[in-house]
């Protein structure tokens, strides 16, 4: 079972941004995952949403957690899970967010990558260890 880490993400991208926008209309929410890997990792997330939201929040300056867009706040609470709580490599995982940043959230503009690069190596920097 060698699957895909960048399809996994994605997958896990996917729900937590339904989750939250679902949430938001009061709505249940029923995830589908393509694989049991991306599940697995999904519900530990949801265990461990409250420690990562407060460590995304403390290092938000001048901005808001609810005032990210749901697509951004996903991206960048999988990246501080993965550093947070399955020991992937601070480098790798703020990479990988730019990435799917790019790819899925970025406008014409081109800032929100920076953005998830500057609050994420904020985080990593504030992080002990």
């Amino acid at each position: 079972m060698n699957e895909d880490k960048r399809n996994i993400r994605i997958d896990l991208m996917t729900n937590l941004y339904q989750y939250d926008l679902y949430r938001s209309e009061q709505l249940a929410f029923i995830p589908r995952f393509e694989s049991d890997t991306a599940q697995e990792i999904y519900e530990e997330m949801l265990e461990k949403l409250p420690e990562i939201d407060g460590i995304i929040t403390k290092n938000l300056y001048n901005y808001r957690l609810n005032r990210l867009a749901y697509l951004d706040r996903a991206i960048i609470r999988l990246a501080v899970f993965e550093i947070m709580f399955q020991g992937t490599a601070k480098e790798i995982a703020i990479n990988e967010a730019i990435e799917l940043t790019k790819i899925y959230s970025d406008l014409d503009d081109m800032k929100q990558h920076k953005f998830t690069n500057r609050l994420l190596d904020n985080i990593s920097k504030n992080m002990k260890g």
